[in-house]
């Protein structure tokens, strides 16, 4: 007890830094809502997980992640390309990332409980130097 006392500076460190590693999780409501590129292709390669682009149409054709699937963000509600088994893990992407947030939100309350956010969006995923195509 007397080294709690004495060292009462290393005890607050030690629950600020415990605090601190905790936050991003306790702050995503324990979704871990955002996704590396990385963590991105692990899902998909590993559990099956889609790659949703909620880009308008126009967006998508000028560039867009090699297997995704373009749902724009105002037809996302029950539209027919999301996948029928709610347990997959389903990757939200847009150019930057603004949308795909309030996205993945809204698949969560549609049921989809493992909807994660592509970080940094679309420019994160070209930077990663992962595959990328447009349509004609």
């Amino acid at each position: 007890m007397n080294f709690l006392i004495e060292n009462w500076f290393l005890v607050v460190a030690a629950v600020v830094s415990g605090g601190m590693l905790l936050w991003p999780l306790l702050a995503s409501g324990g979704q871990g809502a955002a996704v590396t590129p990385a963590e991105a292709v692990q899902l998909m390669n590993r559990e099956k997980g889609v790659l949703i682009d909620v880009s308008e149409p126009q967006e998508f054709a000028q560039g867009h992640a090699v297997g995704s699937r373009n749902i724009p963000f105002g037809q996302l509600e029950g539209h027919k390309q999301l996948p029928s088994n709610k347990a997959l893990p389903i990757v939200v992407v847009c150019p930057t990332g603004a949308r795909a947030g309030r996205a993945a939100g809204m698949l969560r309350k549609l049921g989809y409980e493992k909807a994660r956010v592509l970080a940094g969006g679309l420019k994160a995923w070209r930077e990663a130097s992962l595959p990328v195509e447009k349509t004609a």
